[in-house]
């Protein structure tokens, strides 16, 4: 009888199959493969060679194709693309912030590991969690639970309260590799802060390095629906500011969250692909702060009972919004609007730095009768079984109010408001492009639409915003009357300095404008508003000669104070990943008013191809200046 093999040596190939696995950037001497492809591994025996048709070797890995994406270009966006841009800002000006995700730099694969490990589904049961890490819709939700730190010691702390004196303000990070190598190297303590953006930018680094197709979602207008009815109630007072909703409701400016690519063998055929998982923490999801896997085409049928948290991610898109009006102690019913919620859902186009709009992924379009029975048949959905709360019911509208959004935009929409019962039109116009820094000037243009007489008194105010929707006591407030005639249209022009802003504004930037008019003989009443992003001239940055792996390298950042008042504490801080080995943080110290200036930095490039550089100036007076430029790395000789 044949004497049995001896496996003396086992050469894992590691740098071939990195090669051909597209893992070198991460290692060059472990094993990394990607599930469903092919990889070699060589044995050598020890006391004999192997004899074919007498010796058997059986090798499984079992991996599956749960995650597998058909087109290549989508493959190099989704999971080999190392930087990105995240939009913000609101629907009437979408701006980008560039980040650098670096899900190959060094020691990140071993942090994404560690998360994983540090999950509480790891602590409570190791050998059931390692068993489930081959599914990606068990991954998703854990990664997205360890990302928040509401239940755990996850990677980040969330932070809504504009005080962040004992952490980082979230809008000046500029990617997550600086992040997971905090949380690593303080043993796991949640770094602070973040919020929407920074959550999903960091569980994109983390899914893309764990080889689970993953892009980074923008929602403007989102509505977060916090008692499951899809419907969000807004409170105003009688000037028509907006007041703090007493049940949490909200329509944030923009949410952020992410889409990664898995079949969905737990749901019906059909449902797989796309996937919503959303790690800010905002609601539970079996007791952890973790929301989805949301099957996409789920959310845009209708089909809430689908797992996981599907209500939730349908209501961000396409829940209704009740206006009251809160007078003498008593809320007023004015107006549905069945159009706010879920526009210009947004993410990075595929191998370009275009945006690509993917509303119709989500929802059938505003106004049409697919969207609404798809809308019902969600209601109808929740509510069966659920006793109706004071504000759950008719979902017609009723008209004693008109609610018109402001319809000046960048971007061609039709108007988002309906303007069923319009006698009088009110509409804000800005007149000078909203620079942080300068005054705000704007007109209201009033326009009667009747033939008869109109006697209007227009309360106006300006408060700024969160991000999240939640509004700041106002900081300017005016009071006009205007008199029209049959058809007649006047304009009242408005200014608000920037000494009287500039103190109330958020680090988000965003104020909003309201003006609540009402006839004099009548009980009709017009709301408008308009909110408005201030903006930051952007960092220019030039590399100053060909970008070579291995040769020294110049890169000139030009940047400026845009304020007619000192900056102090001014600090710069550039990365890119294979570009620096880490965050580059110059103090700039003082930057005078409107003065600007220039650095140049040396580094040496260790990695070819498409790369990134990001940068930020954060001062006493500001915290987000952004800039960007995309270099191509040779390889060299």
């Amino acid at each position: 009888m044949a004497q049995g093999l001896e496996v003396a040596v086992t050469d894992f190939q590691t740098s071939w199959n990195n090669l051909q696995h597209h893992t070198e950037e991460i290692s060059s001497d472990r094993l990394l493969v990607r599930r469903g492809q092919a990889f070699n591994i060589t044995l050598y025996f020890i006391n004999r060679g192997f004899q074919p048709g007498l010796d058997n070797i059986i090798f499984v890995a079992d991996t599956g194709d749960a995650v597998y994406l058909d087109s290549e270009p989508q493959r190099q966006e989704y999971v080999m693309n190392d930087y990105g841009f995240i939009y913000q800002g609101n629907k009437n000006w979408i701006y980008l912030c560039p980040w650098n995700y670096g899900q190959f730099e060094k020691n990140i694969i071993d942090i994404c590991l560690q998360l994983l490990d540090k999950s509480l589904n790891f602590q409570m049961d190791p050998a059931t969690d390692c068993v489930l890490r081959g599914s990606p819709v068990y991954i998703s939700r854990v990664v997205c639970a360890m990302i928040n730190s509401n239940d755990d010691n996850g990677v980040l702390s969330g932070n809504w309260s504009e005080n962040y004196s004992d952490g980082i303000n979230p809008v000046e990070w500029t990617g997550s590799v600086a992040i997971l190598k905090q949380w690593h190297a303080t043993g796991c303590q949640p770094v602070r802060y973040g919020q929407c953006w920074v959550f999903a930018a960091v569980m994109c680094t983390v899914m893309r390095c764990l080889g689970i197709p993953t892009r980074v979602i923008t929602n403007f207008d989102s509505g977060h629906d916090t008692d499951g009815n899809l419907t969000i109630d807004e409170y105003y007072d009688n000037t028509g500011r907006i007041l703090e909703n007493k049940k949490k409701d909200s329509v944030w400016n923009f949410h952020v969250w992410n889409e990664c690519w898995m079949a969905r063998k737990d749901l019906p055929p059909g449902y797989g692909g796309w996937q919503v998982v959303d790690a800010t923490p905002q609601e539970t999801s079996n007791g952890l702060y973790c929301c989805g896997p949301a099957s996409v085409r789920a959310i845009k049928e209708g089909e809430v009972d689908l797992n996981y948290d599907t209500p939730f991610a349908f209501s961000m898109v396409n829940a209704d919004c009740m206006s009251w009006l809160v007078y003498g102690g008593k809320e007023q019913r004015l107006h549905r609007d069945t159009n706010t919620v879920g526009n210009f859902i947004s993410t990075k186009s595929i191998q370009s730095d275009e945006r690509d709009d993917i509303t119709e992924n989500y929802k059938y379009k505003e106004g049409s009768t697919q969207e609404r029975q798809v809308f019902l048949k969600a209601l109808q959905k929740l509510r069966a079984g659920r006793p109706q709360g004071p504000h759950q019911g008719d979902p017609r509208p009723s008209r004693p109010m008109t609610l018109s959004q402001d319809s000046p935009r960048r971007l061609d929409t039709p108007s988002l408001r309906p303007r069923d019962v319009i006698q009088v039109s009110l509409k804000f116009k800005l007149l000078d492009p909203p620079n942080m820094g300068q005054d705000i000037s704007f007109a209201l243009l009033a326009h009667n639409m009747s033939y008869q007489f109109k006697d209007l008194k227009v309360n106006l105010s300006a408060q700024s915003l969160l991000h999240d929707g939640s509004p700041l006591p106002p900081f300017w407030q005016d009071t006009v009357f205007i008199i029209l005639s049959a058809e007649e249209a006047k304009t009242h022009h408005c200014k608000i300095p920037y000494s009287q802003y500039s103190q109330y504004l958020s680090t988000d930037k965003l104020i909003r404008l309201s003006a609540l008019g009402e006839e004099m003989s009548c009980p009709e009443k017009v709301l408008v508003d308009k909110i408005i992003t201030l903006a930051y001239p952007g960092i220019v940055i030039n590399v100053l000669a060909a970008a070579v792996v291995g040769q020294p390298l110049s890169i000139q950042v030009m940047f400026a104070n845009p304020l007619l008042e000192h900056a102090e504490d001014c600090m710069l801080v550039v990365e890119g990943s294979g570009l620096f080995k880490k965050q580059q943080r110059i103090l700039i110290g003082i930057l005078k008013p409107q003065h600007q200036a220039s650095i140049t930095l040396e580094t040496v490039p260790f990695k070819s191809g498409q790369r990134q550089i990001q940068a930020n100036l954060r001062s006493n007076k500001f915290k987000d200046i952004k800039g960007y430029r995309n270099v191509y790395v040779g390889v060299g000789l």
